[in-house]
């Protein structure tokens, strides 16, 4: 009899094709617990087991706390282990198998988007938009600012604006101190919100998660209120709404013990 695969599964590629995807896999275990792993952190067990990501690394966290999460990400799988309903442990997968062998690369990747953040576009018109920007961005605008000891520079409508290298390299020296699991979770919450400021002070705490949530969809929520819901756009945000809750609980975890 071969022994139990402790490898996590990867996540689906082609989101909405099911017929593509293959099977979810069967749960092959029954007991779920956490465990010292070898490089000093944490790992989920399975019957005693350490899991394993899908390049067969180690899938450990550095606190318990973080662990007992993931663990009960595990415990709660039902016939079949369903990713989409894992986000602490593909998180985690992501930073082990991904981020931590190109970490530049990803910390390069959010100061792109700093270089053209969203909080740097206002509208033109109307006015009260525009007010409303100000109000729910300037606070962050100048947080950074302060932190990084950089001025960005403020566009109107459609047209593009071109931030200093020195903005941008002093605004990268702020993710030298992440690791590849903060970094991670920064890289999720820049892409999902379309601002890397806003990311950046959601994991820093200097904002919190719904309230960057709700100034990064302040435009669209403008829209709604004249226009109606779109209900497949409602869903896919409530879908990104989930990713960048688990974003934020996972750095909260992270920071935890």
């Amino acid at each position: 009899m071969s022994e139990p695969d402790d490898t996590a599964p990867a996540a689906a590629n082609v989101p909405g094709k099911e017929a593509l995807q293959p099977p979810l896999p069967k749960r092959f275990y029954t007991d779920v617990s956490v465990g010292q792993a070898d490089d000093g952190g944490f790992a989920v067990l399975l019957d005693g087991r350490p899991v394993r990501t899908p390049k067969k690394l180690p899938l450990s966290v550095p606190t318990r706390s973080l662990a007992e999460a993931m663990a009960a990400e595990w415990a709660a799988q039902k016939e079949r282990i369903d990713p989409v309903t894992m986000p602490l442990s593909k998180l985690a997968i992501t930073a082990i198998d991904g981020v931590a062998g190109s970490m530049p690369e990803v910390a390069g990747d959010i100061v792109r988007f700093a270089g053209s953040d969203l909080l740097c576009y206002r509208a033109e018109a109307p006015v009260a938009l525009a007010v409303l920007q100000a109000a729910a961005w300037d606070p962050v605008l100048r947080w950074v600012e302060a932190e990084s000891g950089a001025r960005f520079f403020l566009a109107e409508g459609v047209m593009p604006v071109t931030q200093s290298r020195q903005a941008l390299s002093r605004f990268g020296d702020l993710l030298t101190p992440f690791g590849a699991f903060a970094l991670t979770c920064l890289h999720v919450m820049t892409t999902l919100t379309g601002s890397a400021f806003l990311a950046l002070a959601v994991a820093k705490g200097r904002l919190g998660v719904e309230a960057a949530w709700d100034a990064a969809h302040l435009d669209e929520d403008w829209q709604i209120a004249r226009w109606g819901v779109d209900v497949e756009a409602a869903e896919r945000r409530a879908r990104r709404h989930a990713e960048m809750q688990a974003a934020s609980r996972f750095l909260q975890l992270l920071a935890a013990d």
